[in-house]
């Protein structure tokens, strides 16, 4: 059975489009999503994230917070017809927004005084990922669940942070440095993306009009 749910921002070959009634990946522009139905969204985090100057060996120097407005279209979709953000933990995108950051130690909090939502950070270590990758969800108009808050444990990094090329060549060939490939970074364990769209699925029909 799939959810009334659409994911957006998501993988083809990822879970969602066996979980969900509608599906948005690269190839479809989902800043275009117009409902009905609540949502679950991954906007692009490069920007947004550690990194968001383009790294240590970038070239050229990014902009941050230059998604094409992925994450703003996101937002105002999320509190049109419910449903939940995901994000790395730290995302950039919470300030620049106006959303208070969530404690790294768990709990569910108001994104804000005058904000709809609530936002809490979770590793998805505790749903089978590799590695911890702590993320932050922003949430409207959904049930909150309890969730495993607090460190997954010891598991691969995502960035061991390295300054140059080079460093990360040389702990890759003497053997420090597991590392993941970017499909093993970016895609969400099923385990978690079946949390995240039940509960983008417990959308009140109020919230969702």
């Amino acid at each position: 059975m799939r959810f009334p749910v659409a994911a957006l921002y998501v993988r083809a070959d990822g879970p969602y489009p066996s979980l969900v009634q509608d599906w948005w990946d690269e190839a479809r522009d989902a800043r275009l999503y117009e409902g009905p139905l609540p949502v679950v969204a991954h906007p692009p985090c490069a920007r947004w994230g550690r990194y968001w100057f383009g790294g240590p060996s970038a070239r050229v120097r990014r902009k941050l917070g230059d998604d094409a407005g992925c994450f703003k279209a996101a937002l105002a979709a999320v509190r049109t017809y419910g449903g939940i953000i995901e994000h790395p933990e730290a995302s950039h995108a919470w300030a620049w927004f106006g959303l208070c950051a969530p404690p790294r130690h768990g709990g569910w909090v108001s994104a804000g005084l005058t904000d709809p939502g609530w936002t809490c950070c979770v590793e998805q270590g505790h749903y089978g990922h590799p590695a911890r990758k702590a993320s932050w969800l922003y949430a409207v108009g959904v049930d909150l669940p309890t969730l495993p808050w607090g460190s997954s444990g010891q598991r691969l990094r995502l960035d061991y942070g390295y300054h140059s090329k080079e460093e990360r060549r040389r702990a890759v060939r003497t053997g420090r440095c597991q590392r993941l490939s970017h499909r093993q970074r970016e895609l969400t364990p099923e385990p978690f993306a079946r949390l995240l769209v039940s509960m983008a699925a417990s959308v009140r029909r109020e919230v969702a009009a």
